[in-house]
């Protein structure tokens, strides 16, 4: 019986021991799955953001181009985040580092709102008319499935480096899901009703929601709660 309660004993230790281990992966291995998560952020929203411009200048649309350019700071994120991950292991540069991205980010977003509400207030006033853009309908709708998946991995990553840029940064993901929506939404209201009004009304809509991730970035307090 003695036996049998040492062996009970050490197969529930190298069990809780295999368990540990399966929730709690090495920090350099966390970081490697960081940079890989943030070098395909960097790839898909490169293509994302011209498909979002190019698509947009042609079809006239709003919404779409001001998508682009989300997709644009995503790249500078992505590409900021990289630098944090990096200089991981040291402290207090992973620190500023942080701070300095999320001023940068901070200072993106708050550019986009001026240009999207600008434009938007523009066509709305002068009764532009946008083409339909399948190009765009189906880049939204790709986003829509791609950003969930990709910001659900950055914060499990996050949460193992106990990362507030990474954190910040899978943010900003789920705000471009959102962005995705509301863009799909408008697209989708012109090309089948052809409510003109809808796309730059949709553009509007994004910019509360930029200009707020913009003034927290710039504060450093992004996605800390």
């Amino acid at each position: 019986m003695v036996a049998s309660a040492r062996t009970r004993d050490t197969v529930q230790a190298s069990m809780n021991q295999s368990a540990i281990n399966t929730e709690e992966p090495p920090r350099p291995d966390l970081v490697k799955r960081g940079q890989g998560l943030e070098y395909f952020t960097i790839a898909y929203n490169s293509l994302e953001g011209l498909i979002a411009i190019v698509a947009g200048i042609i079809a006239g649309s709003i919404a779409l181009v001001g998508f682009g350019f989300d997709s644009v700071i995503e790249v500078t994120s992505g590409a900021a985040l990289l630098w944090r991950l990096h200089a991981d292991m040291d402290e207090e540069r992973r620190e500023r580092v942080e701070l300095l991205t999320l001023r940068i980010v901070g200072v993106c977003f708050l550019a986009l709102a001026l240009y999207v509400a600008y434009d938007a207030v523009s066509s709305l006033t002068a009764h532009e008319l946008p083409e339909r853009s399948i190009p765009g309908i189906l880049l939204a709708v790709a986003s829509l499935i791609v950003m969930p998946l990709l910001a659900r991995r950055k914060r499990k990553v996050a949460l193992g480096l106990g990362s507030k840029a990474m954190r910040a940064d899978a943010k900003q993901i789920e705000f471009c899901t959102y962005l995705s929506a509301i863009l799909l939404g408008g697209l989708l209201l012109n090309a089948v009703f052809g409510w003109w009004w809808a796309d730059p009304l949709a553009a509007l809509l994004m910019v509360p929601f930029i200009t707020k991730e913009g003034i927290e970035a710039l504060r450093g307090d992004t996605c800390c709660d």
